[in-house]
């Protein structure tokens, strides 16, 4: 169960992978990491000569979503052999061992790896009455997080969960559940959040620390920014209906047909930082939005607690809907002033490292901030 040294190309080769799909893989995670094309062959071949680092992956209060996420697929892609290109000495859900055998791994993997093993933790943290509400082979998730936490170089938090404390943190979180940076605050946290997180965003934080040896940068939120930099709203393939006005009334109205924005619909792509809308889901077929749902927000913090998911962000006739009324009369000339104003004040706040809300996108053109 220990590593093994193996490095990535052998794993690949013995499952049938070319050096052409390996490269191809390469410049689409150079792609989503926004690094330029240049850095393709770096990246490769810093993955070709990588060895497998120990994992510690913890499942705590959580509904096994962030596991079956990276997991399901109907046949073996390179996100998932990237994971095999780790040494998973400990797993909760995909571990063979149990009992006092799985322990004596997770233990064994942190005294042969100190200082060395990445953490990976799924799901919340309950503390209420001294965390007696999860535990594991007798011990509570708070002592094993905190004990697992000491000989760790990194933690990623991996679902919106262990990231912000998730469903089970919502009102009145009957468990006293937290975070996982809520209780560990002397280590390196990589939040990677989504109910459920992306596969390939999981799989992307691992190749840029295999590769680069570091974790990413990441955003005040502790995401990181390549994958979290932009708004679903920014990248939105529906976002030019929304700065011409055109809304989605019901969910089976002319404009849902046509693919319209669901803003209106309470679509909380403005408000929400992830790739959902450029990765996709299921080796990028589609995402919510594109399934004709909105997006309700479940890699932000607090969003089970943020109001109806199917509750616009503003009232019918708001500062948009004006402006909207305005660009309809005016035609292209009001709906590229709204645009203009938007990218504005967007640049702006990310200059200042400000969030853009949707308030400030609803802004008229020529308000002052």
């Amino acid at each position: 169960m220990m590593s093994d040294k193996l490095s990535l190309p052998v794993i690949l080769q013995a499952h049938g992978i070319s050096r052409r799909k390996f490269l191809t893989f390469c410049g689409s995670l150079a792609t989503l990491m926004a690094l330029p094309e240049s850095m393709v062959p770096a990246i490769a071949a810093a993955l070709e000569k990588a060895q497998r680092p120990s994992v510690i992956w913890l499942s705590f209060q959580e509904c096994t979503g962030c596991t079956e996420s990276l997991t399901r697929s109907h046949s073996p892609t390179l996100e998932s052999l990237i994971l095999n290109a780790i040494s998973l000495d400990y797993h909760h859900t995909l571990q063979a061992a149990s009992g006092e055998a799985a322990e004596a791994a997770r233990l064994a993997a942190m005294r042969q790896f100190y200082g060395k093993y990445l953490l990976v933790v799924d799901g919340s943290i309950p503390t209420g009455d001294g965390g007696v509400y999860s535990t594991i082979a007798g011990i509570s998730n708070l002592d094993m997080l905190q004990e697992t936490a000491k000989g760790a170089a990194a933690i990623v938090a991996v679902g919106t969960c262990a990231a912000f404390g998730g469903l089970p943190h919502a009102h009145p979180n009957p468990t006293g559940a937290v975070a996982v940076s809520d209780i560990i605050r002397d280590k390196p946290i990589i939040n990677i959040s989504g109910c459920p997180p992306i596969p390939v965003v999981i799989t992307g934080v691992l190749a840029h620390y295999l590769t680069f040896g570091a974790i990413p940068e990441l955003d005040a939120l502790g995401r990181p920014k390549a994958f979290y930099g932009e708004s679903i709203h920014d990248r939105c393939y529906r976002r030019p209906f929304y700065d011409q006005g055109k809304f989605a009334k019901t969910f089976d109205d002319e404009g849902a047909r046509n693919g319209w924005c669901l803003f209106e619909l309470g679509c909380k792509g403005p408000t929400t930082f992830n790739a959902c809308a450029t990765t996709k889901w299921n080796q990028g077929t589609s995402f919510p939005i594109e399934s004709g749902h909105g997006c309700l927000g479940c890699s932000e913090p607090n969003f089970w607690d943020a109001g109806s998911f199917y509750q616009a962000l503003s009232t019918p006739l708001t500062p948009v809907g004006r402006a909207a009324a305005v660009a309809a009369a005016a035609g292209i000339v009001g709906g590229a002033a709204i645009a203009m104003h938007n990218r504005h004040t967007k640049a702006a706040a990310e200059s200042g490292h400000q969030t853009v809300t949707v308030k400030d996108l609803e802004k008229p053109p020529g308000e002052e901030k």
